[in-house]
């Protein structure tokens, strides 16, 4: 990381300087505020509230795309309260030992990488999985909320915009892996709980899997209609991959067919109107997680 020490001892400067560097950083010090607001092409300020006797606020706001850490010789308002409320991130006493910043260093630019990260697939998500206005009254919606969708996109988005609604995220979980019950008990009742594949959940299991999923906030989405559950949310089933209004990977229209026209065709048939072999059609049903009930 590029390393700004604004510091107006030179050792002590020169001394967190040079310790720095052995870890692979790029360090540069300056000696005063009017030396170190020339450029603000810095990850990372370490900046003393000793370096001027006035308001050290104007340095902050140019360093406002860092992560800055105060180096202090005393607690204050001055010295940590104003500073931080201004946009520093956090504050070190000194003297202090170089782990000590080290770590503080590397937990702010691992937190800065979180949250970039997070609205990078916030953006993604609202784009990808967006809704009509009112298309759901979400304030009407009780728990567990049973849906049905042939495309599983569909069933994605009203889940991720019911949890929008929710203020929260979704655990997501597959009742296809072997440990979805387990990821069920273990889940606290507050949490918001996206199960799929509900349609491969064997009737010998059912009885367990609504004991497990009362009293907890649960989306539950199924691909295949359902017989067993009333008060089911069907989603845009009217269309269907074919007719949605837009262009698909070729991926996922063959995932389509077979998940909905494998009950109507032998696998010998169904994988000669897909153009691949039997073994092809294993390998894709294995791949989507498609079970074809006997």
């Amino acid at each position: 990381m590029k390393i700004l020490i604004i510091e107006n001892e030179v050792y002590l400067a020169q001394s967190i300087a040079t310790k720095l560097s052995e870890l692979g950083h790029s360090c540069e010090t300056c000696t005063s505020a009017r030396e170190a607001t020339k450029s603000n092409d810095y990850d990372v300020v370490l900046l003393s509230t000793s370096i001027s006797s006035n308001d050290i606020t104007p340095i902050i706001d140019f360093f406002n795309e860092s992560i800055i850490i105060l180096m202090v010789t005393y607690i204050s308002n001055d010295t940590v309260s104003k500073p931080l409320k201004a946009g520093a991130k956090d504050y070190i006493l000194k003297p202090f030992m170089i782990e000590e910043l080290i770590r503080k260093i590397d937990h702010h630019k691992e937190y800065e990488l979180l949250k970039h990260k997070v609205a990078t697939i916030e953006k993604y998500l609202d784009s990808e999985l967006k809704i009509k206005p009112n298309e759901y009254n979400f304030e009407h919606i009780d728990f567990p909320v049973f849906i049905y969708s042939s495309i599983q996109k569909n069933a994605d988005s009203f889940a991720y915009n019911f949890a929008k609604h929710l203020e929260t995220m979704f655990t997501y979980i597959n009742l296809n892996d072997s440990h979805a019950f387990a990821e069920i008990k273990n889940a606290t009742k507050n949490t918001l709980l996206y199960i799929v594949n509900y349609q491969n959940l064997k009737k010998s299991d059912k009885e367990e899997f609504f004991e497990l999923i009362k009293d907890k906030k649960v989306i539950i989405a199924s691909f295949e209609p359902i017989e067993d559950v009333e008060n089911i949310i069907e989603i845009n089933n009217e269309k269907s991959v074919l007719t949605h209004g837009e262009i698909l990977p070729i991926e996922d229209y063959v995932k389509f067919i077979v998940l909905n026209y494998q009950h109507k065709y032998p696998d010998t048939e169904l994988s000669k109107k897909l153009g691949i072999s039997r073994k092809s059609l294993w390998e894709k049903r294995k791949k989507y997680d498609i079970i074809k009930k006997k």
